[in-house]
């Protein structure tokens, strides 16, 4: 008798995965992620002290914004009305205009110089390290004090800060009352802002500039392309995220401008540098107002949410599309 030969069995029929042959019969199970799972329990005590400190308060103080509080003793919801006195209130409306005056300038200026500045410093030259922090120095100290050394350069003395050195080379005809002329006072204002932010925005391009391939500009090089044509052509459609994070951190800090104004004009004169901010404040802790400063505190934030988002809609498109 010969023995009976068997052919080897086959290996079961299956597809290949990253970690080897799974049967065809069987799937591989998925881990479910969820909110309960681990990795989420380490947020956890962050996240309840920001919904306590943060989230819950902004919630309940929003009731406020319906009520005609004074900031003592009980208080009545009046419905809208606080609403409505911010739709009629000839201060209110002028300083949402100045508000948005200020942010257009801070936006386009504060970035165009950050832009230069990085072009500039992104160079080889050899004291790019140090220019570099000169021109971001500005960005840690205090609006507050920015907002007081800026004051004396705007003294409207003759022969004191700006107009002292206009007068010193000889352009005395264009000295001013910069924060005292009420046509003047809130572009001043705007220039102190970008000079402080310039050098912020400027490291934010610097990053993305460090991003773009050397190899594309001496490919662009080659084809004959000239500076302009390479920053057009190259550089820019590439600096897209970097100007996405400036547009929004700089119309965001525009439209609640705060310490600048307060600190540096108070509003003045009259109402001319006025926003909605100071606005706000003054409601709030001059006048005694808290129902409706704290409407006016919810629609400046509605607000800057609404044009936040308008904005991060286009830029982010702007990005993909190039």
């Amino acid at each position: 008798m010969t023995p009976t030969t068997r052919a080897p069995a086959k290996p079961a029929a299956g597809r290949k995965t990253g970690g080897g042959t799974v049967p065809t019969g069987r799937r591989p199970r998925r881990r479910r992620g969820g909110f309960l799972t681990p990795p989420w329990w380490f947020a956890v005590p962050a996240l309840a002290v920001y919904a306590l400190v943060v989230l819950y308060p902004s919630a309940s103080g929003m009731i406020f914004a319906f009520t005609d509080w004074n900031g003592l003793g009980d208080r009545s919801f009046n419905g809208f009305a606080n609403f409505t006195r911010l739709w009629r209130d000839d201060a209110a409306r002028g300083s949402l205009i100045n508000t948005l005056l200020l942010t257009v300038a801070i936006v386009f200026v504060q970035n165009g110089i950050g832009l230069l500045l990085a072009l500039g410093v992104h160079t080889h030259i050899k004291s790019k390290a140090v220019l570099r922090v000169v021109f971001f120095a500005p960005a840690v100290v205090s609006p507050v004090m920015v907002a007081f050394l800026w004051k004396y350069v705007y003294n409207p003395a003759p022969d004191a800060g700006l107009n002292g050195i206009l007068g010193a080379v000889g352009l005395g005809g264009l000295r001013q009352d910069w924060l005292g002329n009420p046509s003047l006072a809130i572009w001043s204002v705007a220039g102190m802002v970008v000079w402080q932010f310039a050098g912020y925005s400027m490291v934010i391009f610097l990053a993305g500039l460090e991003g773009v391939p050397e190899e594309l500009h001496e490919a662009a090089m080659i084809d004959g392309a000239g500076p302009f044509q390479r920053f057009r052509s190259v550089t820019w459609p590439l600096l897209a995220p970097a100007v996405t994070i400036n547009m929004m951190l700089s119309t965001i800090g525009g439209l609640k401008l705060f310490d600048q104004v307060y600190a540096a004009t108070n509003g003045g004169p009259g109402h001319a540098s006025e926003t909605l901010s100071t606005v706000l404040y003054k409601q709030a802790f001059v006048f005694g107002n808290y129902g409706y400063s704290t409407a006016i505190a919810l629609v400046l934030a509605l607000f800057v949410a609404a044009v936040s988002l308008v904005q991060i809609y286009y830029l982010r498109g702007r990005e993909v599309t190039g």
